[in-house]
């Protein structure tokens, strides 16, 4: 699972943090509509067809509801403002989140496993499964793309790592009713135990997915640096501030789906101190404008212009020897 880097965003609309929470909440209201459907229609036909991926898909459904539910929540509460006890905001609710759903995922997909084992153990009691369990099963499968696409584009357009991860959530939901759908057709074609095989599958694919975003959630908030290409992207920015002559010690650590950097800016050393603390901050206001940077704290190194290096100063010379 690859989740989208966003790199430099100086050709592209900034989205307030309302903006960004606004977008969250519509594509989560999408995704609960569409989500609670599909649980009732999934569970309700898998038991009268007897179909065991019919009814872990179901459930996968019903996980992704309680999942839409956890991002609301997070971007409520992501958006408030920074406070005593949290200066920097509180964006990091939305990588809790994204923890949450990871261990969500996982658990869900432990119990599927189990499951498919237990039937795959007794092969007799496997039942032929009911057609209209294949019917359900591509209509979910139509509905799950369709959401996954819609909620993609929101989510790349407000820039938020929390709804791609939502949005590839809807995605490995298109997959798991994929191997339903062909789990279903092979029952059906006389091969029972492809239901419960298709059962298992999906089991697999929903807890590598948890573990992948538990695991990459654990590391943004235990400050894990931003991918080489945005470091790239923020440095060249400082650089070309006028007035900068060099740029060193650039750190970054995620903050939800901002960021917050540390760089050292080097200036003329024969400038003010008013001087270079004018070029920090218009070298700030241009990270902050062109990448989702929550906030930049520079600190000024004296630059040494070749041509003075070795000048001496009016008035001085060697002492002389008494």
């Amino acid at each position: 699972m690859k989740f989208v880097q966003f790199g430099d965003d100086s050709d592209d609309t900034v989205h307030s943090p309302a903006e960004r929470a606004a977008a969250a909440s519509r594509s989560v209201w999408v995704s609960v509509g569409v989500n609670l459907v599909l649980t009732l229609l999934q569970i309700a036909v898998g038991l009268f067809a007897k179909s065991q991926a019919l009814m872990a898909d179901g459930i996968h459904s019903l996980s992704d509801l309680v999942a839409d539910f956890v991002v609301l929540l997070a971007s409520r509460h992501s958006r408030k403002d920074a406070d005593d006890d949290h200066p920097y905001g509180h964006q990091r609710f939305e990588t809790a989140a994204s923890l949450v759903l990871g261990a969500l995922l996982l658990i869900v997909g432990l119990g599927m496993l189990w499951s498919a084992f237990h039937k795959l153990d007794d092969p007799a009691s496997i039942p032929t499964v009911h057609i209209a369990a294949l019917w359900v099963a591509l209509f979910a499968l139509g509905a799950k793309e369709g959401l996954f696409r819609y909620m993609l584009t929101i989510a790349k357009r407000v820039k938020s790592g929390m709804l791609v991860a939502n949005a590839w959530h809807a995605r490995s939901d298109a997959a798991s009713s994929l191997v339903v759908g062909i789990g279903i057709a092979g029952n059906l074609a006389g091969y029972p135990l492809a239901d419960p095989i298709a059962a298992l599958i999906v089991g697999l694919l929903i807890a590598k997915m948890g573990w992948g975003f538990a695991w990459d959630a654990l590391h943004d908030l235990m400050d894990r640096a931003v991918d080489d290409e945005e470091v790239t992207a923020i440095r060249r920015t400082l650089s070309e501030t006028p007035g900068v002559s060099g740029v060193h010690d650039v750190r970054t650590r995620k903050m939800g789906d901002m960021i917050v950097v540390d760089a050292h800016l080097e200036v003329d050393a024969a400038i003010s101190v008013e001087e270079g603390h004018d070029i920090a901050v218009t070298a700030r206001q241009r990270v902050m404008q062109r990448h989702r940077v929550l906030n930049l704290m520079t600190h000024v190194d004296p630059h040494k212009r070749p041509d003075l290096d070795h000048a001496t100063p009016a008035g001085s010379g060697q002492p002389s020897m008494q």
